[in-house]
């Protein structure tokens, strides 16, 4: 069942591969913040292979009230195949006056504070881990796929800095699901060559972030980023951007071939 909202990290779980106990905290509601991610997860483990993920997922679905679901189920960006399925328990969709965003079942504390943004000033084109968090990577190496998701999820900005390096490809999409997460660090992880490729596709391929010129001319300029990605984003750069694209030797060559192409145009 195509249930994932298509969220980048969501889309993982019905792909396969997610570790059982991932697995399970998602089927008791304990990682997604967003309703519609909640309830998303919680149908696709209901027909998961483990049966001990599966009951927990029916027992979770049975804590949420019926109003709330055919509230949710009514959305227009809610996949058919979702409102087939409560349909089939006799759940039918009931659109509601007002949208409640607040997570169908509580997603449980916060995590531990492993640095705190308070502290650390302003917020820089690339984040890093600053001298006054010492053993800030190994505290968070240590953690469990389900706590670093949790942070990645509820965490401060720069615990997301670190988080969306990680070696965990479920872990560092999570940071772009992050509710906390802001278009400023949306473009300073554009600009990362440390990052996953799909961190980038995922952000090539989300709208809301594509109307921005900064996070669109950092992902061009990204030597990490796809070459299909650069070339099609490419017609949207100043010609400033285009010539300066025209000589960096660090991009791909056929973005850089390409880009002293438009330029030479330009010219002409």
């Amino acid at each position: 069942m195509d249930s994932s909202f298509r969220v980048p990290w969501v889309e993982m779980f019905r792909r396969g591969g997610v570790e059982a106990d991932v697995r399970l905290e998602a089927a008791r509601g304990l990682l997604a913040p967003r309703p519609s991610e909640q309830l998303a997860l919680l149908v696709l483990l209901t027909g998961d292979d483990d049966p001990t993920i599966s009951a927990a997922a029916e027992a979770t679905l049975g804590q949420i009230p019926a109003a709330r679901l055919q509230a949710l189920i009514a959305r227009a960006d809610t996949p058919s195949e979702i409102r087939t399925f409560f349909e089939s328990r006799g759940i039918v969709a009931a659109p509601s006056d007002s949208e409640d965003e607040t997570p169908l079942i509580d997603v449980g504390p916060e995590p531990p504070r492993i640095l705190d943004d308070d502290t650390l000033g302003p917020a820089t084109d690339e984040p890093q881990v600053v001298e006054g968090a010492p053993g800030a990577l190994q505290k968070i190496a240590q953690m469990t796929i389900p706590q670093r998701l949790s942070l990645a999820m509820k965490g401060t900005r720069e615990e997301r800095a670190i988080l969306i390096r990680d070696a965990n490809k479920i872990v560092s999409l999570a940071v772009l699901a992050s509710p906390k997460l802001t278009e400023t660090e949306v473009e300073s992880i554009a600009r990362m060559t440390s990052v996953m490729e799909d961190v980038l596709r995922t952000i090539a391929n989300t709208r809301a972030w594509m109307k921005s010129y900064a996070i669109c001319a950092a992902l061009v300029k990204n030597p990490k980023t796809p070459p299909a990605i650069s070339l099609n984003l490419m017609p949207r750069l100043t010609d400033r951007d285009l010539r300066n694209l025209s000589t960096d030797r660090n991009v791909p060559e056929v973005v850089r071939m390409t880009a002293r192409r438009r330029t030479a145009r330009l010219k002409s």
